[in-house]
């Protein structure tokens, strides 16, 4: 216990640093950023790190220690997070770190020290965050959250179950501006023999579009707030990004490039992955693509538009409904209401 303790302490010590030392240096239109995902330590979030520092901004990163994708917006409530029994992705923390700390890597071309770890889901990495990095750091929370960008696109009703828009919709819910950002499976780095991840060239490029997205909304937003309360960013990046790929508007909408069901036989799946799959019968989720052309109505609709250009959606925040809506179901329920 007492090896942990010294852990803790020095990596609060570190924390409170590091928050001085980014208070005086940055310029005052500097934003506070917390960044998270569903992945663990990735090139892409990385790249993005590197991208929001060298444009000026001040950011903690907090992922999880393990991908987590899938896994929507689970949380382990009340149970402890103990050390670590196995190495992080990207080897973040190694077997008897804490469960929740600063990333131990060590690297001589990147600095780590804004980067933390919870062995746990990704909104238990968002909550770390908001609850127990940006205070130390900052006094507050962040200006923003930032989630992703996630290795595979998360478009149509498929974002349910994302943990990369958990992280945004937990934020959001919570009053801090969110953006949820994913790109494609193209921009994973590859895993060497100890378990070290390269850095892809296309992670740079989609955290140079971040950037410019975020700086949009800044400069339009003047001293206001960056996003309306109840609105959050749903951004997907085509499979083949380059500097010059455009911007268009898009919505969640009708069109569903996945489809995901229940089967009694994945070994049918060709997505599946596992021992004994070939010969073996064994049940699980199992995944679809969508071959049909989309409707005219439905031109718009993330599914549709991420494949040639970025996407880019509202979602509103949690299941608040608008005011016509409400008052639909005040007046369909009207007699019921009133007993």
């Amino acid at each position: 216990m007492k090896k942990y303790h010294r852990q803790f302490t020095k990596f609060a010590a570190r924390l409170v640093l590091a928050g001085g030392f980014a208070v005086t240096s940055l310029p005052a239109s500097a934003l506070n950023i917390l960044l998270s995902n569903d992945d663990g330590l990735t090139s892409n979030v990385k790249a993005l790190y590197k991208a929001l520092k060298t444009a000026g901004h001040n950011v903690i990163v907090s992922t999880p220690c393990q991908g987590q994708s899938g896994m929507g917006a689970a949380v382990k409530f009340l149970k402890p997070i103990k050390p670590l029994a196995s190495p992080c992705l990207n080897n973040a923390g190694s077997p008897g770190d804490l469960g929740v700390g600063p990333v131990t890597k060590k690297e001589e071309t990147f600095d780590y020290s804004d980067f933390f770890y919870v062995n746990g889901t990704p909104i238990m990495a968002t909550a770390y965050g908001l609850d127990i990095l940006a205070p130390a750091r900052w006094g507050g929370v962040p200006d923003i959250a930032i989630s992703g960008p996630n290795e595979g696109q998360n478009v149509g009703n498929i974002v349910i179950s994302s943990g990369t828009v958990g992280n945004v919709q937990y934020a959001a819910s919570r009053g801090i501006a969110a953006i949820a950002l994913s790109a494609g499976l193209s921009t994973e780095g590859e895993a060497d023999k100890s378990g070290n991840h390269t850095d892809n060239p296309l992670s740079r490029i989609v955290a140079d579009h971040a950037v410019t997205l975020l700086s949009e909304l800044v400069k339009k937003a003047e001293k206001g707030p960056i996003l309306p309360a109840g609105l959050a960013l749903n951004v997907n990046f085509p499979e083949s990004i380059t500097p010059s790929t455009a911007w268009s508007f898009s919505r969640i909408g009708s069109y569903n490039q996945y489809g995901s069901f229940f089967t009694e036989n994945l070994s049918k799946d060709p997505l599946a992955r596992g021992s004994g799959l070939k010969t073996a019968v064994y049940p699980g989720i199992s995944l679809t693509f969508n071959n049909k052309k989309p409707a005219t109505d439905q031109l718009e609709d993330e599914s549709v538009v991420y494949k040639t250009k970025i996407a880019v959606s509202a979602m509103q925040v949690a299941y608040e409904h608008g005011p016509e809506e409400q008052k639909w179901l005040r007046l369909q329920l009207r007699d019921l209401f009133t007993k």
